[in-house]
């Protein structure tokens, strides 16, 4: 594993947990990207600002770091691109089902020990484990 990086890992765990806290301190809203973005899609009059800002200092806060260190956001893919269109649409329907994504189950939703945010958490990452093993094993690492 030579892109081990703890410090770096824990201090962006801080971060994310930080920024979470302070949305549902400052503004009551759970910092779900899913939702977030999702309600761009869907405007509500006096419900858009926060969420426009929020997705701007995601892509803005991507663009500063990778200007202070070019080669962090450096990423390869060893997938065709039938299986990343496919993944993605996977996602976004397990996101819709089981409402919400990631952030919001599994940092939000855990954080504040919301029992379906456990439960939700559980299936996320069982599933990703078992797409992994899937595709790397039975499928031979292709599909």
């Amino acid at each position: 594993m030579d892109n081990f990086t703890p410090v770096m890992s824990l201090l962006g765990g801080v971060l994310i947990g930080l920024a979470a806290i302070g949305l549902l301190f400052f503004n009551g809203r759970i910092g779900g990207i899913s939702g977030i973005f999702g309600g761009l899609l869907n405007a509500q009059k006096g419900d858009t600002a926060w969420r426009a800002i929020f997705i701007f200092g995601l892509v803005v806060g991507g663009f500063l770091v990778s200007i202070f260190n070019p080669n962090i956001l450096e990423f390869h893919i060893d997938r065709s691109v039938l299986a990343i269109i496919i993944g993605g649409l996977l996602v976004g329907f397990g996101s819709r089902l089981g409402s919400g994504c990631t952030s919001g189950h599994g940092v939000c939703g855990v954080g504040r020990l919301a029992p379906r945010s456990l439960i939700a958490t559980c299936v996320f990452i069982t599933t990703g484990i078992f797409s992994v093993y899937l595709v790397n094993h039975l499928l031979g690492g292709s599909i």
